[in-house]
């Protein structure tokens, strides 16, 4: 039984409260009136049944919603079972009378709960208006079942949605956006019961083309577990293009309440967090307002200070450094704390407000933060302002006429300050004794232009002298440092004055010296550059890379640098020559001190580069020597391990070709059963593993020669790479004879084929078997048969046997069949193996991929199709696990869940061809 008088405990003690507005309850009567007869018929079935669920807790019901409640009596009972409260007293009159008044009765208890209704009077329901009666009961449902649910923020209808939003959003092929065609599939309704009670409702198996079957189940599990009446029937809200909202949302609404005892919890956890939400914020806000209000008083109580400070200063940068700083004062420090100040009221009035609002009482600052104490410490504040700066601005008119003469001065005295500035460093600099003789010819035109320079500028100087005598008699405040910077300039005037003459006699000097010095510097360039050249030349042939591959090369070598050590006493003559002019030089510069830079102009060969190149060729005549002694003992070494190779490659390779040879002759002849010729050849395999210890020297000479770096040898044909394939090649060769003997043993017992058959096979393929491989490129190679027949050779086998694989259009289908199996690969080789097989298969009986099929089917019980279980019941634990892994889904027409393809894993066993 829905219990609504817990979901309506608020109007029952209260009054109302988040009612919906009155103008939507008008639209919706309004809408009422134009109802078609589907939707009136929705509405009759609906609200009589949401009317009965609640009449019968009072052991009554109604059959006709516009006829029972005329007299207004089940009316009356109607409200009070919903909203657990008490109507006035019913007149039990049968007449027209005693029915308005007991309808009154009914409507007076609506209205006063905050509900305003449009239209609809006592008379409409007494005379059995069937449109009236309808909106009245929708009413009711409204207020009592509907209004009252809130979710989230959301309430009524809003609330309902969201509602069922939240429950059904997991569920697939569910989107519930309104009340009336989100519904008509019924999906929504049983994603709703599944979610309270999943176990009622199997909802993998409702299908959404089936709303019929859907809506049934869906309002029968309802009535049943739920006790939920049937309020609607499935095929009026399928037969209808879109339900009436009404019905849905008064059906919905009592699935709200079957299951909102679970959303109590929640709601009462919601409630609390949002009133401590609200104090959290109000708090929060005080806090907020309290550190604002103190940090803005603390600011105004440090800067009133400030601006009352009438202390004069005796500059006008001064005084406009002063001014600049009450103008940054007023563009950036004050406009945040006016902004401050503006968000202090706006917090303050918010605080108050949403105090007020939730019923808490007003917010008291402390003790001198009220919002007057803060505008009365900004008037303060902006009256010191005023005066600071009208006093400001009378200082600077009175510095300004003082300073204007002061700064002509500095302006001046600036100028040839900075005209002079390096000008004594300049002159007596000695860079002419480090300059060439171009740099000093430069230097002495420099300066003359600088001697006009220097006379052009007397009459700012006296300029400067005049103006400081005038600050002098005016009584300037900083005459002192006036007079002694106007003294710094006249003395360094007259020393600029000494230097300059100085300097021209120390130019013309040294440009007289360096003109010797160059016709030194000419004669070394002009000799030192063959002498460098030939120097690099003998250091890049000493330096030089050889590589030599036989004892000639290297004495070939050690004869031309012979030749050469024969030159070099008379180059050493030709460097001292070179060295004694560069002596010269050094001796005349010493002499009248100057300072050499940047070495000789006409050439960038120095003696310390000369110098250092004889000595590096000097050093690499013995490394030379050394070089080309050792290169001649590798060279000599290397012909020793090159005749010690080729002697044992000589003996070792035609053995190996020797023995590939009696094997090729041995898989030929062989006589005696199969076992006795596997032992016989496994015997011949241990006499040709015993051979190893040969290819290892070989190989450990072979090792010796490649980190010797020797890469060809005269002495022998064969390579260590040609043996090691010949050698791999015959333990193939022998390995590949067993196991070919071992293949045909485990044929025959496997087949049942007789010795006397597996001789007449093997004598057959060898007599077609008749390509060899010796006329190929390889070295290693059998001399007689290759072990395969080609296409054309297999088919005069088979011919020989008795199959009619002539050249016709039947011969040839059949050849082809047979190739297929043979040779699945088409390599076009069919190897004494896959003959055997072919022909054990034609003679013997095997299993086959349709024998397996049919096992299969009668493990299945004649279905197209096998389970996991039947697999596991019929077959051993590891050989059902087996198939089970490897098996497709089944997917033909009959196809279960769970069934597994044993047609298709059959064929793999076997291959396609079998099938």
């Amino acid at each position: 039984m829905v219990d609504y008088h817990a979901s309506n405990s608020q109007a029952s003690s209260g009054g109302p409260a988040n009612y919906m507005d009155p103008r939507e309850q008008e639209n919706d009567w309004d809408r009422d009136l134009l109802l078609d007869p589907a939707w009136e018929k929705q509405q009759r079935k609906t609200f009589t049944a949401w009317c009965n669920s609640h009449l019968r807790k009072a052991g009554t019901q109604i059959e006709n919603i516009e006829e029972d409640f005329r007299d207004g009596l089940k009316l009356m009972l109607l409200l009070e079972v919903i909203s657990g409260e008490r109507l006035p007293k019913p007149e039990r009159g049968k007449m027209r009378v005693h029915k308005i008044n007991n309808v009154n009765k009914a409507l007076d208890y609506i209205a006063g709960k905050g509900v305003k209704l449009v239209s609809i009077g006592a008379e409409e329901i007494v005379d059995g208006n069937a449109k009236m009666t309808l909106g009245m009961i929708w009413t009711i449902i409204l207020r009592f079942a509907i209004q009252d649910i809130s979710v989230e923020e959301t309430s009524a209808k809003e609330g309902l949605l969201l509602w069922c939003q939240r429950k059904t959003a997991p569920y697939k092929n569910v989107n519930v956006q309104n009340f009336h065609i989100s519904w008509k599939d019924g999906l929504a309704f049983n994603a709703l019961i599944h979610r309270h009670r999943p176990e009622l409702i199997d909802y993998d198996k409702l299908r959404k083309d089936d709303p019929l079957t859907n809506l049934n189940n869906a309002f029968e599990v309802a009535e049943k577990y739920l006790d939920i009446p049937k309020m609607m029937d499935a095929e009026d809200i399928v037969g209808t293009l879109r339900p009436d909202e009404k019905a849905i949302m008064t059906y919905v609404s009592c699935f709200y309440h079957a299951f909102s005892g679970a959303q109590k919890a929640e709601t009462a956890a919601n409630r609390i967090c949002k009133v401590l939400a609200v104090n959290q914020e109000n708090e929060h806000l005080m806090e907020d307002y309290e550190k604002l209000a103190s940090d803005l008083l603390d600011w105004i109580r440090r800067t009133i200070p400030w601006l009352e400070n009438r202390a004069p200063e005796k500059t006008m940068a001064e005084m406009q450094q002063k001014l600049e700083d009450f103008r940054g004062y007023r563009r950036v420090h004050k406009p945040p704390k006016v902004q401050e100040k503006c968000q202090l009221e706006i917090n303050f009035n918010t605080l108050q407000t949403k105090l007020r609002l939730s019923n808490r009482p007003a917010f008291m600052p402390s003790e001198g933060r009220m919002v007057s104490d803060i505008n009365g410490s900004w008037h303060n504040l902006e009256g010191a302002e005023k005066g600071y700066e009208e006093w400001m601005l009378n200082e600077i008119r009175r510095l300004e006429r003082l300073d204007h003469l002061a700064e002509k001065f500095r302006q001046k005295a600036t100028i040839h300050e900075s005209w002079t500035d390096g000008k004594e460093a300049m002159l007596t600099q000695k860079d002419y004794e480090t300059a060439s003789l171009s740099e000093v010819k430069a230097l002495l035109r420099k300066h003359e232009a600088f001697e006009s320079d220097l006379a052009a500028h007397q009459d700012r100087v006296e300029q400067i002298a005049a103006i400081a005598q005038e600050l002098n008699e005016l009584d300037y405040y900083d005459s002192p440092s006036v007079n002694a910077r106007c003294q710094k300039i006249c003395e360094q005037w007259d020393a600029l004055g000494s230097l300059t003459q100085s300097r021209r006699e120390s130019l013309e000097r040294t440009e007289k010296q360096l003109e010797s010095i160059d016709e030194l510097y000419l004669e070394y360039a002009k000799r030192a550059a063959p002498f460098n050249n030939w120097m690099e030349g003998a250091m890049e042939d000493l330096q030089d890379m050889f590589i030599v591959h036989n004892i000639e090369e290297i004495q070939g070598l050690i004869t031309a640098h012979e030749q050469f050590k024969s030159t070099l006493p008379e180059a050493n003559k030709e460097r001292e020559a070179i060295q004694a002019i560069q002596a010269e030089v050094q001796k005349i510069a010493q002499y009248n001190g100057i300072k050499l830079s940047g070495g000789n102009p006409y050439t960038t060969i120095t003696p310390k580069s000369i110098d250092n190149k004889w000595d590096k060729v000097e050093q690499l005549v013995p490394q030379r020597d050394q070089a080309l002694q050792e290169e001649l003992a590798k060279q000599q070494s290397n012909d020793h391990l090159r005749r010690k190779f080729a002697t044992q490659a000589n003996i070792v390779g035609p053995w190996i070709q020797t023995k590939m040879e009696e094997i090729g002759r041995i898989s030929i002849e062989m006589n005696g059963t199969l076992e006795d010729q596997l032992v016989n050849l496994r015997e011949y395999e241990q006499s040709i593993i015993e051979y190893k210890p040969n290819i290892d020297q070989l190989e450990g000479d072979h090792q010796l020669i490649q980190e010797a770096l020797i890469f060809d040898n005269k002495y022998t044909a064969y390579t260590m790479e040609h043996l090691r394939v010949g050698w791999e090649q015959l333990l193939t060769t022998i390995a590949r004879t067993i196991n070919e003997i071992e293949n045909q043993i485990l044929t025959r017992d496997a087949k049942g084929i007789s010795q006397e058959q597996l001789h007449e096979y093997r004598t057959s393929f060898n007599h077609f078997d008749k390509k060899g491989n010796s006329g190929g490129t390889k070295k290693w190679t059998r001399l007689d048969h290759s072990g395969g027949l080609m296409a054309e050779e297999f088919k005069a086998c088979l011919i020989s046997l008795g199959y009619d694989v002539e050249n016709n259009k039947t011969g040839d289908a059949e050849f082809a069949r047979i190739m297929g199996i043979v040779d699945p690969n088409n390599s076009g080789v069919v190897t004494f193996q896959a003959f055997i097989d072919f022909m054990s298969r034609e003679t013997t009986d095997t299993d086959t991929a349709d024998q397996v099929i049919a096992s299969f089917k009668i493990l299945a019980a004649d279905k197209n199709f096998i389970m996991a279980e039947e697999l596991r019941r019929e077959l051993p634990p590891d050989q059902a696990e087996y198939c089970i892994a490897r098996m497709a889904p089944y997917s033909g027409p009959d196809a279960k869940p769970g069934a597994l393809d044993y047609m298709s894993f059959s064929t793999a066993l076997y291959g396609e061809s079998d099938l």
